[in-house]
Formats: C-alpha cells, sequence, structure tokens
C-alpha cells in the first residue's frame, strides 16, 4: 500500500520538472531539458531511455485495459480463447501466445493520436471525467466492506517490502513527466505547466492512497497475486457485482486515457530527437492535413502494440520503473545544473530549497533502484549500452549541434 511519507517523496521530483517546463516551454520533457544543462550526449541517453519508458508504460497500461476488458465482456458470458487473451507464460497453467485485446486498443488509439491532437484531447477529457465518477463510485461502495483485520499486520514484509512496492508503483507517477513532452502546444507554459503537474500529482496521490487502503482493507492482499483486474476482483469479492461492471468500464476508459498519454509523450520525445538530428527526419515529418508526427506515431503505436501483446505485465512494469527513476534523478541533477549556469533565466516557478529537494529526490530515487530486480538492471543497462551504440555510429554524425 502507498504511504503519505511515499508520496512526499514523489513530489520531490515533480518541483523540479515544474521550474524547468516553466523555463524551457519546448516538446521532448527531460530529453531537452538535458540538452539544454548538460550537452547533447546526456541528452541522448535520456531521450534513449524515455523512450524505452514510455513505450513500456503504453504497453503495461494496454494489458491491464485487456484484463478489465476481458473481465467485463466476461460478465456478459464472451470469453476470448485462452490463446488471444494473454502473453506466453501470464497465466500459469494456461497455453497463452499472443494478448490480442492490448494490441487492438493500441492499434485504435494510435489511429487516434495520428488523425489530430485536438479530436484525442476532447475525447481525453471525457473519458478524465467518467474516470474521476467511478474511482469516486469505487470508493463509496468499496469503504463499507472494509475489513481492518485486513491491514494486519500493516507492513507483513517490513521496510524492505514498502521500498519494494515503491519501486513497482513509481512508474503510476510517470504524468506529470508526459506534461512537460507537450509543452509547446500549451497556450501558457509558464503559467500552466506548473499547475498542471503539481496539481494532477496531488489529485492522484490521494486518489492512489485511497484506493490502494479500501482495495486491501476488503480483499486479504494475498489474492491479488498475478491479477491484472485488482479493483473489479475485490467488489466481487464483496458481493458487488453489479458495481464492478461499472468499475470495470471506468476502468477501460481511464487505462485508454492513460494510453493516450504515454503515447502521445512518447512520440513528442521522438519529434523532438528527430528535429535534433538525432533520428532520422522523417520521424518528425508533420502530416500536412492532420499536423501531427504521423510515422513516428504509427511505429510506436505498432512497436508498442506487439510489446503488449507478448510481454507479461510484471516484465514491463520493472522495466519502465528503472528508466522512469533514472528520468527523474537526471532531472533533480539538471535543475541544480541550471541554478549555476544560468541563474539569471527567468523563472514562473522555482522549485523551493534548491539543492537540498532535488539532493533528496536523487536519493530517494536510487534508493528504490536498489529494490529492483537484478535481470531489470540487466536489461535497462544492455539497452542503455545499445543506445551509446546507436549515438556514436549514427546520431553523432548527423546531429544538428554538430
Amino acid at each position: 500500500m502507498l504511504r503519505c511519507p511515499q508520496v512526499g517523496e514523489f513530489a520531490r521530483p515533480s518541483g523540479c520538472y515544474a521550474e524547468f517546463a516553466s523555463s524551457v516551454p519546448v516538446a521532448g520533457s527531460i530529453y531537452t531539458y538535458s540538452y539544454a544543462t548538460m550537452g547533447e550526449l546526456v541528452a541522448w541517453m535520456i531521450g534513449w531511455d524515455l523512450m524505452l519508458e514510455y513505450g513500456l508504460a503504453s504497453s503495461a497500461v494496454s494489458v491491464g485495459w485487456s484484463g478489465y476488458f476481458q473481465s467485463l465482456i466476461g460478465g456478459f458470458g464472451l470469453h476470448l480463447p485462452a490463446a488471444l487473451s494473454a502473453a506466453p507464460g501470464a497465466i500459469p497453467g494456461v497455453q497463452t501466445w499472443f494478448n490480442l485485446p492490448a494490441f487492438l486498443v493500441m492499434l485504435v488509439l494510435t489511429a487516434l493520436l495520428s488523425f489530430g491532437v485536438r479530436e484525442s484531447a476532447r475525447l481525453n477529457n471525457v473519458m478524465v471525467g467518467l474516470k474521476i465518477g467511478v474511482v469516486l463510485l469505487f470508493i463509496l461502495v468499496g469503504v463499507r466492506h472494509v475489513q481492518p483485520v485486513n491491514w494486519h499486520p500493516f507492513t507483513p514484509f517490513g521496510y524492505s517490502g514498502v521500498f519494494s512496492a515503491a519501486a513497482l508503483v513509481f512508474f503510476a507517477f510517470i504524468g506529470f513527466d508526459a506534461v512537460t513532452s507537450a509543452a509547446e502546444e500549451v497556450k501558457r507554459p509558464a503559467r500552466d505547466l506548473p499547475i498542471g503537474i503539481i496539481g494532477s500529482l496531488a489529485v492522484c496521490a490521494v486518489l492512489y492512497v485511497v484506493v490502494s487502503a479500501i482495495l486491501t482493507g476488503i480483499v486479504p492482499y494475498q489474492k491479488f497475486l498475478g491479477v491484472d483486474h485488482p479493483v473489479s476482483l475485490a467488489l466481487q469479492y464483496a458481493g458487488e457485482n453489479w458495481v464492478a461492471g461499472f468499475v470495470d468500464l471506468g476502468a477501460i476508459l481511464g487505462m485508454t486515457t492513460v494510453i493516450l498519454v504515454m503515447t502521445y509523450g512518447q512520440t513528442r520525445i521522438v519529434f523532438a530527437m528527430s528535429r535534433d538530428g538525432l533520428l532520422p527526419k522523417k520521424l518528425s515529418n508533420v502530416h500536412a492535413s492532420f499536423g501531427t508526427p504521423f510515422i513516428a506515431t504509427w511505429i510506436v503505436g505498432i512497436l508498442f502494440g506487439l510489446v503488449a501483446a507478448v510481454v507479461p505485465l510484471n516484465v514491463l512494469t520493472e522495466l519502465i520503473n528503472i528508466g522512469t527513476l533514472a528520468a527523474f534523478s537526471l532531472i533533480s541533477v539538471a535543475v541544480i545544473v541550471l541554478r549555476k549556469t544560468r541563474p539569471d533565466l527567468p523563472r514562473a516557478f522555482r522549485c523551493p530549497a534548491v539543492p537540498i529537494v532535488p539532493l533528496l529526490a536523487i536519493a530517494f530515487c536510487v534508493t528504490l533502484t536498489v529494490f529492483l530486480q537484478a535481470t531489470t538492471w540487466i536489461a535497462f543497462l544492455v539497452w542503455l549500452a545499445i543506445g551509446l551504440v546507436v549515438y556514436f555510429t549514427y546520431a553523432r554524425q548527423r546531429s544538428l549541434l554538430n
């Protein structure tokens, strides 16, 4: 379960993001900020990291979307063939080969994004409103079924378990990074971006804490192992089957908005890197009619749709988190560097207590990486090594800076 001190630590990097977003309001998120403060090589590596982070985040949420979708249609007696219901090895004892719903939802949302940001933003706003309504419905119904005995012991695995859980749920807070990736499309970035970053963090943190408390209060935590639709499981466990159907629908809508945001954020990072010459120029071509990076959007959507279809959820989440922790650490370093190198830069929002807050954010992120599995570290380092090879054999010679 998330604890309030954990949420406070998650808030530290958001202050760093808010300062940068209001000072350097351009597309590309921390990739652009790193370019402005620490040079091209560091920017390339963090951009390479962000491509993995955002892509796997959209894949992971697509897998969760698939779980709730199958739970919803299961209530009507409809079931997909087992082979098309999950990635290989995702369900012990069941032969699964391809997560078809996860792949299809990625394709549909990729099409929506490729046809225009304004249209997808309208749909996103509607779905966010419905999602919040369903979350509040779950809270109102679920709180009546909470059994406090399920919270004892409160930390069954001690503080090492708390930090391990924090490392796993960290990617739930990637949203305020996604806010900064859209900086060029915000009308008043100096004012609106800090409000969006800190406001979204505050609202989501409160909802995460309340929902996780109710979930573990209704159902013993052991029963959530391997479950990809925990909220509807909790309501079914409590006998609230009619509400479970609404929650499944709300979860589907909510996850749809997350997939939209993650895919959008990644395409804007690819766009920024391509515009700087670090990736092929075709990836920054804007469609004449739709005004979107059409080719980049479809490459991202198809590639990570396939990842969602064939990679189990637990593998995806660990890989996302180590990339997110690395990105949050770097943005904290960048704030300290920019304060030293450009003290005269106009800042509509200033992160408080620099360098103390950024240093605490770095320490927290580095600590959490210790609790990730060794295989996660190996995969992450291999990805970074591939990034270095690509940079020195391709990107460096073609970058606009050189």
